[in-house]
C-alpha cells in the first residue's frame, strides 16, 4: 500500500515537471497562471530571506562596529591631543624666537651703537619669597658675568647682578625696596633716585626730586650713571603721578617700569662698555 502511494506521488510529480517544461518552452512568451504564482511566491520568499539575512548580519556585526568605532574615536582623540600639543609647542618656539630676535636686534643695534658689550641669558629661577625681588639667570663667571653688572632688556632696566656661580647669577630687580638707581628725567634732566616700593606689585617711585625742578606725568626716566653702578642712559619707566614727599622738601613720583617683570624670560647683561676714541 505504501509503495503504491509513493509511486502515485512520483507520477504526479513527473507530470507536474513535464507540464512546467512544456509551458516554459522557449517559443512561449506569456507566463502561465501557475508560473506567475510560483514566481511571486519564490520572490516573496527571497525578499523575506534577504531581509532576515541582513538583520542577522547586522545583529552579529553591530557589537564589532561599536568596538571599532570606539577604537577609532580613541585614536582620533589621541591624534587631536598630539596635534594640539605640537601646535602649542610650535607657538612657544615662535614666541621664543621673536623674543630672541629682539634681543639680537638690540645687541647688534642700539647696544652696539652705544658701545655696550652684552651677553644674553635666560631666566631660570625666581625668589619664591618675593616675586619682584630677585631672579636667577643661566650665565655666570664662566661666561664673564660679575657682580654689579647691569641687567636689562630691549625695553629697559631690569636690575644688577648681586651674586654669581660658575654657571649662574642672581639679579636684584629694580622693583625690590633694597634697590636704588640714580636716575634723571630724560627731557628735563631732573635728577632723582628710583627705588622699589615695599608691598607693591612691581611698581617704582622716584624720590629726592628737587623742589625747583618739578616733573609731570608722561615723562621718561632713565639711569643717570652718576655715582652709580648702572650704565648711563638705560630707560627705566614713565612717570604716572607726582606729589610732595612727607617732608615737603622734595617731590616724589610714581614710575611705571617699561619692563614687564611678570613675563621676564630672557635678559641682557652689560659686560663692558667701549668708549669712542677721541
Amino acid at each position: 500500500m505504501t509503495s503504491g502511494k509513493r509511486l502515485f506521488f512520483l507520477v504526479i510529480l513527473l507530470v507536474l515537471v513535464l507540464y512546467v517544461m512544456r509551458v516554459t518552452a522557449f517559443s512561449r512568451v506569456e507566463a502561465t497562471p501557475l508560473e506567475k504564482i510560483l514566481v511571486d511566491t519564490f520572490a516573496t520568499l527571497e525578499q523575506v530571506t534577504t531581509r532576515l539575512g541582513r538583520g542577522v548580519r547586522d545583529v552579529i556585526t553591530f557589537p564589532l562596529s561599536l568596538v571599532n568605532a570606539s577604537r577609532r574615536a580613541s585614536e582620533l582623540s589621541e591624534q587631536v591631543a598630539r596635534l594640539e600639543g605640537e601646535l602649542h609647542q610650535a607657538r612657544e618656539f615662535r614666541l621664543e624666537n621673536e623674543r630672541l630676535k629682539k634681543l639680537l636686534d638690540f645687541k647688534s643695534g642700539p647696544a652696539a651703537d652705544s658701545g655696550l658689550e652684552v651677553t644674553a641669558a635666560a631666566v631660570i629661577g625666581r625668589d619664591p619669597g618675593n616675586w619682584f625681588s630677585t631672579i636667577t639667570i643661566n650665565k655666570g663667571l664662566a661666561q664673564g658675568i660679575k657682580e654689579n653688572m647691569t641687567v636689562l632688556t630691549p625695553r629697559g632696566l631690569v636690575g644688577r647682578v648681586i651674586a654669581t656661580t660658575d654657571r649662574t647669577a642672581t639679579v636684584l630687580l629694580i622693583t625690590d625696596p633694597r634697590s636704588a638707581v640714580s636716575a634723571l628725567v630724560q627731557d628735563s634732566r631732573t635728577p632723582g633716585m628710583v627705588e622699589g616700593t615695599a608691598g607693591s606689585a612691581g611698581s617704582l617711585r622716584m624720590i629726592h626730586i628737587p623742589n625747583d625742578m618739578p616733573v609731570r606725568p608722561g615723562q621718561v626716566v632713565v639711569t643717570s650713571g652718576t655715582k652709580s653702578i648702572f650704565t648711563k642712559g638705560v630707560p627705566i619707566g614713565e612717570i604716572t603721578s607726582v606729589k610732595r614727599d612727607p617732608t615737603g622738601l622734595f617731590f616724589e613720583a610714581s614710575v611705571r617700569p617699561f619692563v614687564d617683570f611678570n613675563r621676564l624670560e630672557e635678559v641682557l647683561v652689560i659686560t663692558g662698555v667701549r668708549f669712542p676714541a677721541l
